[in-house]
């Protein structure tokens, strides 16, 4: 029965707990590494700034200087939202929508037996989940095209299919 119910989901996995949904960024760089590679820029942009600025040109390090804080801006917001990500479970009688953005996590929890998993008429829009008067949004991380496909996934387990 177990290994029926592991082969029905495609993006959940199984515990003892229950099962969950764990939705994140696709990124290939992590914030650790993103500071790394800005520090390397900084260095080499600085010093050939700074061969410049000894030679005379002394419009360079402004422009350097100027370069690296458009390109820090760029770097800090996309590490900022690198960590992204959304995490639903479903426990024994509740289902739990946990997620975070730029760093604030927000919870939501629905009674199982009240939750209606609702993708929007377009494919592309975001799957709402509601219960008990809330409503929450998810799958931002997923293709759009496989959005109706985990809507399904989700409403198979919490029916215990």
């Amino acid at each position: 029965m177990v290994s029926q119910a592991i082969n029905a989901f495609r993006f959940a996995t199984m515990s003892d707990q229950g099962i969950e949904w764990t939705l994140k960024r696709n990124c290939s760089v992590t914030p650790a590494q993103l500071g790394y590679l800005y520090a390397s820029l900084c260095i080499l942009s600085m010093g050939v700034a700074g061969f410049f600025w000894s030679q005379g040109a002394t419009l360079v390090l402004p422009f350097a200087v100027l370069e690296l804080v458009a390109v820090g801006a760029a770097f800090l917001v996309y590490a900022r939202h690198a960590t992204d990500s959304e995490r639903i479970r479903l426990l024994e009688g509740c289902l739990v929508v946990e997620w975070e953005t730029a760093g604030r996590s927000s919870r939501c929890e629905f009674a199982r037996e009240w939750v209606r998993v609702e993708p929007t008429a377009d494919s592309g829009q975001l799957i709402e989940v509601r219960g008990g008067g809330r409503s929450v949004q998810v799958g931002r991380f997923v293709r759009s095209d496989l959005r109706p496909m985990l809507a399904r996934e989700i409403r198979q387990a919490l029916r215990g299919v």
